[in-house]
């Protein structure tokens, strides 16, 4: 299978689309071949040269994750990873929104990882969008943005909920409600108490939750604080001074202020009746079998 880079640089840097998509070929995909990492490096544009650019505390990272979860299925590594990704990448939402980056980190930093949890056994291959793809598809990227998108405040519990099924990282994140973050913590808080339970539930409470947003304005009957652009950026300025994040205890995220409990509780009991509605995938035929 594809190996970890024989040349790793001492800090990140941006990889443009046209030069990831020349490293994506057959032998990649279907991991038989290495991506040639000095030429890879040579295509790349440098990034600010700061300690929370390094690139050493990612990639050791993604070592642990692939040696816990070695005799696991690949799938549950998400609901480690994304958090402690998260904290160690501490990136602003402009940063994170930059493809180039995510492209490297999958092509220059962690290609083994890719195929090894991307590698699908019935088409023995690796879908490209894993190495080069939208956010929520995209190997790294999804994975910060779900820990983005589903933590609350600090508390990074949510994201190990949310990760825990891939529907609400296939289905879910997708969705632009998901940025309100009522909303992210009621359909967390559904998986939490068991009223969803399977990634077609989740698929469902998706849409289900994304149609009604076009009559219902979530953010009026369900309000939250502003975001905190200061605990952002003390929790960046963390890293720039050399801030590092142990992997085994669950970190911290920034230091917001949660979302508002009551706007929770009520989206929580809508999205219930919601749910109640929704037609799940498969479960008609399940019931007459």
């Amino acid at each position: 299978m594809t190996e970890k880079p024989d040349h790793l640089p001492e800090y990140l840097a941006r990889l443009a689309d046209e030069n990831a998509a020349r490293f994506i070929a057959d032998g990649l995909l279907s991991g038989k071949d290495n991506v040639p990492a000095i030429a890879l490096n040579q295509a790349t544009e440098p990034l600010q040269e700061s300690p929370r650019m390094r690139l050493r505390a990612l990639r050791d990272l993604i070592d642990d994750a692939m040696h816990l979860y070695r005799d696991d299925r690949p799938t549950k590594v998400d609901a480690w990873l994304a958090p402690r990704l998260h904290a160690i990448l501490r990136l602003t939402r402009e940063e994170a929104a930059d493809p180039a980056l995510w492209n490297y980190v999958a092509l220059g930093v962690a290609p083994d990882f890719v195929v090894w949890r991307h590698f699908s056994e019935n088409k023995k291959s690796v879908n490209a969008r894993y190495f080069k793809g939208p956010y929520h598809k995209q190997a790294f990227a999804r994975l910060w943005w779900s820990a983005e998108l589903f933590r609350n405040g600090p508390d990074y519990e949510p994201v190990v909920i949310a990760c825990g099924n891939q529907d609400m990282l296939n289905t879910v994140l997708r969705l632009d409600v998901i940025d309100h973050r009522p909303t992210a913590q009621a359909l967390v808080r559904m998986l939490r108490q068991d009223v969803v339970r399977t990634g077609r539930e989740a698929n469902a409470l998706g849409k289900a939750v994304n149609a009604a947003a076009a009559t219902l304005m979530y953010d009026v009957i369900a309000p939250d604080t502003e975001r905190d652009a200061g605990a952002v950026r003390r929790w960046i300025d963390e890293a720039e001074e050399g801030h590092s994040v142990l992997h085994r205890p669950l970190p911290l995220g920034p230091t917001e202020e949660p979302a508002i409990e009551e706007s929770v509780e009520r989206l929580t009991a809508l999205f219930e009746e919601l749910f109640a509605d929704a037609q799940v995938r498969g479960e008609e035929e399940a019931a007459e079998e």
